[in-house]
């Protein structure tokens, strides 16, 4: 792990005061990182210190030896709450390929590591203190409680889902009793060989708990004009969501939003890609919402402004169709924006951060029927 430069006064208070994650036996070779910066584990490695408060994400990639390949397993994940000069121990276990932190319950093993801490330091890596700024950018709105109730039941992000058949199809008659052709005769089709696959589905307590979008986004016994209309706004689909998962902190789905692009940039998780797009067009596709609700949307476009520094020029674009998933998006909710002067200069400033990025041109045209004030110095 590489050192940073700091001021030994300043190491040794952050040192003393910030909280340590002591982790025994992770192999050398191991890629592990917490929050925004990674390294491979060498043999002297035991842990980092230096820590600050709040919510962090410790992840890892097991890998096999260079003799062996030297190949990279999937990247695994926890979000973890550290309090100052909170200390917590886990051992790798060789089997499971994964960290333990049982050890963390056992108190009089966590309080012999606090007697040797000092001695424990010279196998201690920093803290990555040259990108906080940029991980609390990412996580200012996730706190404690919403991460706990979004991630798995087994505490682990893991970037490919640990998934199950929906049927244990053990025997020939177990097909034949569900209707399923048989495995014993030659397929005739692909579309038979893939019938013959079994349906998966994720193993209980290891899926990511994401907030899900309505599918229905009209009041029931709505009229064909109020479908259509709200087909086209979906303020009723995102005050459904509110009420539903977060009724008491309505900006608490910006804390969502946020986890779900953590979960996908650092965590490697599909999934949290796809509910930040679904997340994202309901939030830009509400155009009553933009004017009811005026804090959650200044707070979107502070979201939104860090978020797209992290991403890829053409990330988005669909290959197939070059069509910009971002660009679209955004195109939608710009003429609402402009019903407010503050959301529509934030929300132009957010353009012009963000275009020059992906070398893409969105068309906006300004509405003849709003005031423009024009200043003469």
């Amino acid at each position: 792990m590489a050192t940073v430069d700091m001021d030994p006064e300043v190491a040794r208070g952050l040192f003393e005061e910030g909280a340590t994650v002591v982790l025994l036996g992770v192999p050398e070779g191991t890629e592990l990182g917490i929050d925004y910066k990674s390294w491979q584990v060498g043999p002297r490695f035991r842990g980092v210190k230096m820590i600050p408060p709040g919510l962090h994400f410790l992840h890892y990639c097991s890998s096999n030896a260079p003799d062996r390949g030297g190949e990279t397993g999937p990247r695994t994940g926890l979000f973890l709450t550290l309090k100052p000069r909170e200390i917590l121990l886990a051992h790798w276990d060789p089997k499971e390929e994964d960290l333990d932190f049982s050890a963390t319950q056992n108190e009089d093993e966590v309080g012999r590591v606090r007697a040797v801490l000092r001695d424990l330091d010279p196998f201690l890596g920093p803290y990555p203190y040259e990108v906080m700024r940029k991980w609390v950018s990412l996580t200012d709105r996730v706190n404690q409680e919403l991460a706990t109730r979004l991630q798995p039941l087994s505490g682990r992000v893991c970037a490919f889902s640990d998934v199950i058949p929906e049927l244990q199809l053990t025997h020939t008659k177990d097909r034949d009793e569900q209707n399923l052709p048989r495995n014993d005769t030659e397929c005739q089709s692909m579309r038979e060989g893939l019938d013959r696959l079994p349906r998966m589905k994720p193993r209980e307590g290891t899926e990511l708990r994401f907030s899900p979008i309505p599918r229905q986004t009209y009041p029931p016994g709505a009229t064909p004009a109020q479908i259509t209309q709200c087909s086209l706004d979906l303020s009723y689909a995102l005050d459904s969501l509110l009420e539903k998962h977060h009724q008491q902190q309505p900006l608490n789905v910006l804390g969502e939003l946020q986890f779900a692009f953590v979960c996908f940039l650092i965590g490697n998780v599909y999934e949290g890609f796809e509910h930040w797009k679904r997340l994202l067009a309901l939030l830009c596709r509400s155009e009553e919402a933009m004017r009811q609700r005026r804090d959650l949307y200044l707070g979107l476009i502070a979201v939104l402004y860090h978020q797209l520094g992290e991403i890829p020029p053409d990330f988005f674009v669909d290959i197939v169709s070059q069509d910009n998933f971002l660009t679209s998006t955004l195109q939608v909710s710009w003429h609402e924006s402009l019903k407010s002067r503050i959301l529509g200069f934030i929300f132009i400033f957010i353009l012009l951060h963000f275009l020059p990025k992906v070398n893409v041109v969105i068309h906006l045209t300004l509405r003849v029927d709003l005031p423009v004030e024009i200043q003469l110095v």
